[in-house]
């Protein structure tokens, strides 16, 4: 049988010469390279992204505080977003009058690359309107004999004035009931407004300032709403809870008192003053 097999005189052996060593030495190199860089090729593509930036607006922030984060978020100089507002033509109601203060609804916005004042705003309020000219806002506004910027307005003071979530539908039914009297709504929180201002002590002089949104001396809702409410807010404006209640107070934390009584509101604001003037109320 023939094996084919090559006799062993003509086999060779393969002898590298010196410039052969050093190319298979260079050669090995690149491989030792390349098997490293592949590995941190690797690491690189399994880092987490970046979180995209976000804008965070509380409810109940007044349209200036709106206007100094959306400077802040797009590192623009102060006052930017302010002066981009005539000029963004936001979609706001009639009664409004280019004023988006109630509007610029409260919620974590994302701000993308290349985002404008404009852009932002225009987004708030979308957003305000996709919530608020909805099925339940809108018939519930009508269902108490008003349109959606007046519920907006009365959400705003109720977003200022309840010292909780639970208590926003009592301090709605309180506006209620003092505007279907024919009383003035005496609300600390549009004079607060009125002088840009945030305070539980009202003076008697704060209560004679000349403006429209004094409420101690103006009858009816102020002429706009005095910040950007939250839905729940909003919820409570169209479903007061039921009550009699013409005066509130929130004598501590925790501890807000809702009658029809005055002369007992008058001991609960005397209360009141008490605790503002306790040691413990200065610290």
């Amino acid at each position: 049988m023939q094996m084919n097999t090559p006799p062993r005189s003509t086999t060779r052996t393969i002898r590298l010469t010196r410039r052969g060593r050093i190319a298979l030495v260079a050669a090995g190199a690149v491989v030792a390279g390349t098997a490293v860089a592949v590995p941190l090729l690797i690491l690189r593509a399994e880092e987490k992204p970046a979180k995209p930036a976000t804008l965070v607006i509380p409810e109940g922030w007044r349209a200036e505080q709106v206007y100094a984060a959306v400077d802040k978020a797009l590192r623009l100089p102060s006052g930017t977003t302010k002066k981009a507002v005539p000029g963004a033509h936001l979609k706001l109601p009639n009664d409004a009058g280019g004023n988006p203060e109630g509007y610029l609804f409260p919620a974590t916005y994302p701000v993308p690359k290349g985002a404008t004042p404009e852009k932002m705003l225009a987004t708030m309020v979308d957003t305000a309107n996709d919530k608020f000219n909805g099925a339940p806002i809108a018939a519930g506004a009508q269902r108490n004999a008003m349109n959606v910027y007046q519920a907006v307005t009365i959400a705003s003071i109720v977003q200022a004035e309840a010292a909780t979530k639970a208590d926003m539908g009592k301090v709605a039914r309180v506006i209620f009931n003092r505007l279907e009297r024919g009383m003035p709504l005496q609300m600390d929180s549009t004079i607060n407004y009125a002088l840009n201002r945030s305070t539980l002590r009202t003076t008697l002089q704060d209560t004679r300032i000349n403006s429209p949104y004094n409420s101690y001396q103006r009858m009816g809702l102020p002429p706009t709403p005095i910040d950007n409410p939250g839905e729940q807010a909003v919820r409570a404006a169209i479903t007061p809870t039921p009550g009699n209640w013409l005066y509130f107070v929130t004598v501590k934390p925790g501890d807000t008192r809702f009658t029809a009584d005055f002369a007992q509101h008058q001991r609960n604001v005397s209360e009141f003053n008490a605790q503002q003037r306790s040691p413990s109320a200065s610290r």
